[in-house]
Formats: structure tokens, C-alpha cells, sequence
């Protein structure tokens, strides 16, 4: 794909090599000159000196064969108005990055309708989802989101003792706008119908609201705990650390932020609702005794340095913390910790970078939907209705859908939920499915 990137910071340059790699034709814009050199010597891709907000910049870039235009400065003026340019002067799919605060306000306006964006994410937003996903969700096998967040997968295996074995789905009282959409059994794959019967041992991957699913897991899994009488020590109360702690009080949780800047300390403590902001630096192991840290359910560490990251999870656990996460901008290292942190204590290791390129990955194809999961012969879509779809004014209900195909998502405009029988179906709304490989083509024309 010919694609163009705006911004070669820390997310920006690591997203232009991994897509290098993968022999796709990429340009780069870039306004500092010293990150544009080093871009320059580092990448096999055209890189051009100037604002990306700026018409002429854009021509230069031969923003007129542009596949795919993503911007990721730091600066959200930068970001919307390339975007919306270059949508405006014929780019197919255009992917923006926000500051997490403003994406907090989309309920408010419709940035995406208003800018022609076709995608809208934050990088402190997705890397906070993914640390939190471990502290939701202790008993769950796999964990993904889906819109922003506001849909979320999970993997969970039935207990002998659960009080849905025996029992077909339509016969489970499941929370309303959740669904089972995959049932694994004895390492084969299926889409059920109505009619399926769990069996113990099963591992059932679920879509829902996640509150929901929360509630779900709790009948499928025994002795679970709740989540909000879990213990959070986060380690930096920068974007990431607040991000994660807005997240983390919706569900409840007992928190505690600790952060050595003291006028970031003032800010969290209008900020935040029920966090409690500690004025201290977490890589002091003395800091860490007089705080009780061994007590916490979970250590989070999310300062700008992997190496505080991870010494802080060494000096926490030891002190007997049951668990800890930590971000690790590095995606190599990242990796590797997540592999062997075990034995460290430390459960996972996030890397925005990589949670930034798994996100945009999808959006690689020029098929006119995105795979988001692929499970054995199974695929999750993500696909926007056409003004022309058949489907366009119809009711769920209404739709003859082809078998092996299991509705997972409808976003329309800021709204993302499972969809129920009586929803409405509109041009430009965004159908989550799995969907077999066989019923694939039969449900792209549905909505092409």
C-alpha cells in the first residue's frame, strides 16, 4: 500500500520501519529536522521535511496516490486538519491520532463525522486498555477490544461447576447485549447456533459491554473476586498513569497514584474522582515500605523510563505484591519481558508502539473490510456499511444473514454495542461479525 505518515517521533518512526519491512511504499512528513534525518538514515521510505497540515507539503508527499494517511504527532491541530485534508483531496482511509482528554469528548461532538476521520485513537488510551484489561479480567484467557473499548472479546473456560454446562445457548439467560460467538472444543473451532450445547471444558469467546461481561465471567468461573475491592498502586501519574486510573475508577477499584511532580500531583487530585494522589518517587524502595505497597493486588508501572518501569515491578514484588504490569516503550523489550517476567513477578510488559501498530494494522488491506482476529477458520470483520447496502434502513431482525456468521458490534456515529433484533442499520454504521471463511463473501456483499 502507498502510505503516508505525519509525525517521525517515538510512535511515528517505529510505525514507518515496521511497515517498511513489510514492503509497503511509505512517506514520512516531518517538521524537526534532526528526527527527519535520522528517520531518513534508519528507514527505506521518502521522507519530507515540513508541516503536514500544509497543502503544499501534502502534494509533495504525492498525497494523490495516498492508500492510507496516519497521523501521529503530538499535536492535535496537526493531526485533524492533515487528516481532514487529506481526505478531502482523495485519500480512501485517513487514521488520527488524539490526545486521550479530547477523545474523551467525542460524545460531546462528532470529530470523526465532522473531519471525514475514518478512524480516531489515542496511544496513552490503548496502551492504558491493554494494562487494564489484566486487572478487569484476572480469570479470562484472552482479552481484545473492540470500538475504542466500548466492546470488548473474552476468552473463558467453563467450570464443571458453572450452571450454564448442559445447556444450549438460547436456553443461558446471558446478560442482554452480550453473545457467545466462537465455542472452542477439543482444539477445533465453532460458530453456534441456538441450539449448541456447552459442554464442561469448553472455552467460550464472548463479546459484550464489558460490565457485562464481568458479570458473565462471574457464572462461568468460580471464586472470582471483585474488581472493586481490588488494591491499584500505579507508578506515574503522567498520561498513561492517568489515563489508566480514569479507566480503572469506573470499575470501582481502590487506587493509588504515585507521582513525584508536584504540580502533576494537583492536577490528578482535581482530576480524578476517588483515586488517592501520593507525593513520592515509587523507585525508592523505602518510599515503597512506608506505602504499604506489599498489600496491592497490582503494581502498575507507567513513568517514562523502562528502566524505573520495570526495577519499580522488581522492588514491588519482592515486597510482596501479588502482581505486576508495566509499560515498556521498546516493543523488543517489551516482548521479551512479557515472555519471561514471570519469573520475575512481573505478569505483562505493554509497549505503546506495539499496541499503537496492532491497531492501525488492520486497517493494511485493500479489501473493503478488516480482519481484526482470525480464530482457526473463523475471522472477527470490521466492515462499514455502504450507502448502496442492501442491509442500509433495515432492522437486524430483518437481514437474511448467512450461517456461520454471528453479529459481535454495531457502532453508529459515537454509539458501539452488540446488536439487538430491533436495531437499525444505517449507511456508515460499523458491523462487527465473526464470520466463517465460507461465509465470508455472502456477508461482504450484505454490505457492500
Amino acid at each position: 500500500m502507498n502510505i503516508i505518515i505525519v509525525g517521525a517521533g517515538e510512535i511515528g518512526k517505529y510505525l514507518a520501519e515496521e511497515l517498511s519491512r513489510q514492503q509497503h511504499s511509505i512517506s514520512v512528513i516531518e517538521q524537526d529536522s534532526h528526527l527527519a534525518m535520522e528517520l531518513e538514515q534508519a528507514v527505506d521510505a521518502k521522507v519530507i521535511l515540513g508541516d503536514g497540515s500544509k497543502a503544499s507539503t501534502l502534494v509533495e508527499a504525492n498525497v494523490e496516490s495516498c492508500e492510507l494517511f496516519i497521523a501521529l504527532t503530538n499535536d492535535n491541530t496537526v493531526n485533524i486538519v492533515s487528516c481532514s485534508m487529506a481526505k478531502s483531496m482523495g485519500v480512501k482511509e485517513v487514521l488520527c491520532r488524539m490526545h486521550p482528554r479530547l477523545q474523551s469528548e467525542e460524545w460531546l461532538f462528532d470529530y470523526r463525522g465532522h473531519f471525514g476521520l475514518d478512524h480516531l485513537f489515542s496511544t496513552e488510551k490503548l496502551s492504558s486498555l491493554e494494562l487494564s484489561k489484566y486487572i478487569r479480567n484476572p480469570d479470562a484467557l484472552a482479552v481484545e477490544e473492540l470500538a475504542s473499548g466500548k466492546i470488548e472479546l473474552q476468552q473463558l473456560r467453563i467450570s464443571s461447576k458453572s450452571e450454564v454446562v448442559g445447556k444450549t445457548l438460547q436456553d443461558v439467560k446471558f446478560p442482554d447485549k452480550t453473545r457467545v460467538a466462537l465455542i472452542g472444543r477439543k482444539g477445533e473451532s465453532l460458530i453456534p447456533t441456538a441450539d449448541t450445547i456447552i459442554l464442561e471444558r469448553d472455552i467460550i469467546t464472548v463479546f459484550g459491554e464489558p460490565k457485562k461481561l464481568r458479570e458473565l465471567s462471574k457464572r462461568v468461573i468460580h471464586n472470582q473476586r471483585e474488581v472493586k475491592d481490588l488494591r491499584i498502586a500505579i507508578f506515574g501519574g503522567g498520561e498513561y498513569g492517568f489515563a489508566l486510573a480514569q479507566m480503572l475508577e469506573a470499575w470501582g477499584c481502590k487506587i493509588r497514584v504515585f507521582e513525584e511532580r508536584e504540580e502533576r500531583c494537583q492536577f490528578l487530585s482535581e482530576q480524578l474522582q476517588t483515586s488517592t494522589i501520593i507525593h513520592a518517587d515509587a523507585t525508592m524502595m523505602e518510599e515503597l515500605k512506608d506505602e504499604q505497597i506489599g498489600e496491592a493486588d497490582f503494581f502498575v508501572a507507567t513513568s517514562i523510563s523502562d528502566e524505573d518501569n520495570v526495577m519499580s515491578c522488581l522492588q514491588a514484588h519482592d515486597l510482596g505484591a501479588k502482581k505486576c504490569l508495566t509499560l515498556i516503550h521498546r516493543a523488543d523489550y517489551a516482548r521479551t519481558i512479557s515472555r519471561m517476567g514471570r519469573n520475575l513477578g512481573i505478569r505483562a510488559a505493554v509497549s505503546p508502539r506495539e499496541a499503537t501498530r496492532r491497531d492501525i494494522e488492520r486497517f493494511l488491506t485493500d479489501d473493503q473490510f478488516h480482519i481484526v482476529k482470525s480464530y482457526s477458520d473463523n475471522d472477527v470483520i470490521e466492515m462499514v456499511v455502504r450507502e448502496d447496502s442492501p442491509v442500509d434502513g433495515m432492522k437486524i431482525s430483518e437481514v437474511e444473514w448467512p450461517p456461520e456468521c454471528v453479529l459481535i458490534g454495531l457502532v453508529h456515529k459515537t454509539e458501539a454495542a452488540v446488536p439487538g433484533p430491533d436495531d437499525l442499520i444505517a449507511a456508515g454504521d460499523i458491523i462487527y461479525a465473526m464470520v466463517s471463511k465460507d461465509s465470508r463473501k455472502k456477508f461482504v456483499k450484505l454490505l457492500k
